[in-house]
C-alpha cells in the first residue's frame, strides 16, 4: 500500500510553503492549517478505503484458492473413475 502523508509532513509543507512565500497573516497561516488538517483528513480517509480493498481482494484470492481445490479434487475424482 502506498504510504499517506502523516501530519508533520503536511505542516513541514505548508511551513515550507509560506517561508517561500514571504511573510504570512496570521489569517493565512490559519487558512494553511486547515487545509493541511483537511489534506490529513482526506489521506486518513483513502488510507481506510485501500484497507478495505485490501480485505475484500484478500477475500476474494481465498474464495479463487478454495475454488481450486475442489476443483482439483474434481479431477482426480474423474480420472480415477475413468
Amino acid at each position: 500500500m502506498l504510504p499517506i502523508l502523516n501530519y508533520k509532513s503536511l505542516l513541514a509543507i505548508t511551513t515550507v510553503a509560506l517561508l517561500t512565500a514571504g511573510c504570512a497573516t496570521t489569517e493565512q497561516v490559519e487558512h494553511a492549517q486547515a487545509t493541511a488538517d483537511q489534506a490529513l483528513s482526506a489521506a486518513q480517509q483513502a488510507g481506510q478505503a485501500a484497507s478495505a480493498a485490501q480485505g475484500a481482494a484478500d477475500k476474494a484470492q481465498a474464495d479463487v484458492n478454495a475454488l481450486g481445490v475442489r476443483v482439483d479434487a474434481l479431477e482426480r475424482r474423474h480420472a480415477e473413475k475413468g
